[in-house]
């Protein structure tokens, strides 16, 4: 799912010339998908709570892969955007759900090492996402990455469908008028508040500079092609190292320390890609990398810890707060981009990581310090369906 949210990434100059839109109008295919992920995602929390996760990711991964084709025949670029925005409705299947379903996987524990895990997978997604669609389109058309990543998420859809998770019918469910109070009582929690901020601000900076990248690389004196773009985003594989060593590492160390250190490393190599020459500008995404998945491993698990009840909405409002970042990360930039140049996407989304920064140091209290609750009543429901 990760791979069909990013798939324009790399095309947006390709995209330009196509349809003869500007660079902040092409960022409408990320943004697009960004806004419906963030204006859906708190629905699957109490959705998922109410009728399995297992069932709701599913069910979601198969659609999507029902839209992510018809992607590949949009006729103009509106409806491209319309159809990825239909995408962004149904990608909150999975991601706003999938953090909660592997606590109940796991008996609950701490959830460093297996969040950590799961960021880096989807950072595999994401990385094949953005390299794979760029070298397809270089091959062939924008529209054929499209037709390849439908396949790969239905087939997707069938392992979820299929995959065993017998624990989930051990899990006591919620309604959905339940969920929503609980999820009342997650936005008065400072605590909470801060991971929602640390969520917003990381993605906002992280999406902005990877979302205009291609402008600055595909200008002279650089003048790349869409292939050789592509590589670029490569530098995603740092963060497949680095997002469990940072779910591990949660152990021993606070996570709101590590969130701002992860926030720390991801504004230095912000600013790396400010030097000229594409060296300094590799390096520089790979830092980013390295800090932004270093700090998205420890925020998802944090909400978790300290969601004492309704988790799964807890987590809906990490993903809201984290793709609204997004929405507002993938366009921005763009403008800064038109006025003033690589200088000016830098400048927007290196004070977007500062806040975040900010929150982490002074909301974030370490988890670990927080007083036990007595543990909730289990209600056996049968067999998963």
């Amino acid at each position: 799912m990760l791979a069909d949210q990013y798939i324009t990434q790399p095309l947006l100059p390709l995209l330009s010339a196509e349809f003869g839109v500007s660079a902040a109008l092409a960022g409408a295919t990320i943004s697009a998908v960004v806004f419906s992920i963030a204006a859906t995602s708190l629905a699957y929390g109490p959705l998922a709570d109410a009728i399995g996760r297992k069932k709701t990711m599913a069910g979601g991964c198969a659609l999507l892969a029902v839209a992510t084709l018809a992607c590949a025949f949009a006729p103009n670029f509106g409806a491209l955007v319309a159809l990825r925005a239909v995408q962004g409705l149904l990608i909150p299947a999975v991601t706003a759900v999938a953090v909660a379903y592997l606590g109940e996987l796991r008996d609950g524990g701490d959830p460093g090492a297996y969040v950590g895990a799961y960021i880096g997978a989807t950072v595999l997604g994401g990385l094949v996402g953005r390299v794979g669609s760029g070298l397809i389109a270089q091959a062939s058309s924008w529209r054929v990455p499209f037709v390849a990543f439908a396949g790969l998420t239905l087939l997707a859809a069938l392992g979820l469908a299929f995959a065993r998770g017998a624990r989930e019918a051990h899990v006591r469910r919620s309604s959905v008028g339940e969920s929503v109070r609980e999820m009342r009582a997650h936005v008065r929690d400072p605590r909470l508040v801060g991971a929602f901020v640390v969520g917003a601000t990381l993605f906002f900076g992280f999406i902005g500079i990877f979302t205009y990248l291609p402008y600055l690389l595909a200008a002279r004196p650089y003048a790349l092609s869409t292939g050789a773009i592509a590589w670029f985003y490569a530098s995603y594989a740092a963060g497949v190292i680095t997002a469990p060593l940072a779910g591990r590492l949660s152990k021993r160390v606070a996570r709101g320390t590590l969130m701002a250190a992860g926030i720390a490393v991801a504004i230095a190599g912000s600013l790396l890609t400010l030097v000229p020459g594409l060296v300094a500008i590799s390096l520089g995404t790979i830092v980013l990398c390295i800090g932004m998945f270093g700090a998205q491993a420890i925020a998802p698990a944090y909400v978790n810890v300290m969601a004492e009840s309704g988790k799964g909405g807890a987590n809906a409002l990490y993903q809201t707060s984290y793709y609204a970042g997004a929405i507002f990360g993938s366009t921005l930039p763009g403008l800064a981009l038109e006025r003033f140049g690589w200088p000016g996407v830098v400048a927007t989304c290196g004070g977007s990581l500062a806040l975040g920064f900010v929150a982490a140091l002074t909301l974030c209290s370490d988890d670990r310090l927080r007083p036990k609750a007595p543990p909730r009543p289990v209600e056996t429901l049968g067999a998963l369906r």
